[in-house]
């Protein structure tokens, strides 16, 4: 019996968020995560299907086991699940959020001045096609 994969969706055009997908996808040999922009009508439904507001950008979402996380705490439970010593980084969660999230956020509305933006979302590779929502 297979065991349900968890789902990231980024930022399609931003490239830190796209960098971001590119080292998880790199490190994910166990075929764990499959991906998706926020911006896609797939990303969109599972925003809707969550009650999360389908125009939603702001952070990184993680739909795992069921259930939704944003900001820090999916950025942790994804490393939780890379190989390594990735998973090492999941001791930050005992951190209080709004210490997490506040460095989360601070990074988040700086990300298209510091890595610049895309005109489009990005589109996979063939390789990649099977990791994609």
């Amino acid at each position: 019996m297979s065991k349900q994969k968890s789902v990231i969706l980024f930022d399609g055009v931003c490239n830190l968020c796209n960098t971001s997908v590119d080292f998880v996808l790199k490190r994910d040999k166990e075929d764990k995560f499959l991906v998706g922009a926020l911006q896609g009508a797939e990303g969109k439904k599972l925003l809707e299907r969550f009650d999360a507001n389908p125009k939603y950008l702001d952070s990184i979402v993680l739909i795992e086991d069921g259930k939704i996380f944003f900001r820090s705490t999916a950025a942790l439970r994804i490393a939780r699940k890379l190989p390594g010593l990735w998973p090492l980084l999941y001791g930050l969660i005992a951190l209080p959020p709004f210490i997490r999230d506040g460095i989360y956020d601070w990074i988040g509305k700086n990300r298209y001045r510091w890595y610049g933006k895309k005109e489009t979302c990005r589109l996979p590779t063939p390789e990649e096609k099977a990791k994609f929502i």
